[in-house]
């Protein structure tokens, strides 16, 4: 048995670090492999993209696309991942399940802006959901096997409640 005083890590599995400017004898004297003189031999030097005052590619280049800042991030939820969980005993189909119960089973790491229910593939047992939102196809598996799902969503305005 190794005692913790000769614990050492396997041959070949660390690098020793390559020290430029330590003279002739090192490989990488004087210069540090860089050439002579100029820009690009100094420190903090930031020359990629720069075309020469030209337009740069990427400023030339056009865009597209639109990345919204209030989007929220759900994740997500499928039938057959709640019925895997409640078959390997992770989860208790008689509770009310909700992210914190998903969390706690180890269905999803973390709720972020909540949770989605997705309806792909099979469930038997009853459930009482709450999440964020619900596919329609997921909700009727639900409430075909008995259960139900609360949406803590809010319902989208409708045209008549604002005129």
């Amino acid at each position: 048995m190794t005692k913790l005083n000769e614990l050492r890590d396997n041959e070949g599995a660390t690098k020793k670090r390559m020290r430029v400017g330590r003279g002739p004898g090192s490989g990488k004297g004087k210069t540090s492999g860089r050439g002579v003189k100029g820009q690009k031999s100094r420190t903090g030097v930031s020359l990629l993209g720069f075309e020469g005052g030209q337009m740069p590619l990427h400023m030339r280049m056009p865009k597209r696309g639109f990345n919204n800042p209030f989007a929220l991030k759900l994740v997500e939820v499928n039938l057959w991942r709640l019925q895997k969980a409640i078959e390997a005993g992770k989860l208790d189909a008689k509770k009310a399940i909700n992210a914190e119960a998903l969390i706690g089973a180890g269905v999803i790491r973390r709720a972020k802006d909540g949770v989605r229910l997705l309806g792909h593939g099979e469930i038997s047992a009853k459930l009482d959901l709450t999440v964020w939102s619900a596919t329609a196809s997921a909700v009727k598996a639900i409430e075909a096997a008995g259960g139900k799902v609360t949406q803590q969503r809010p319902e989208p305005a409708s045209e008549e409640a604002a005129a």
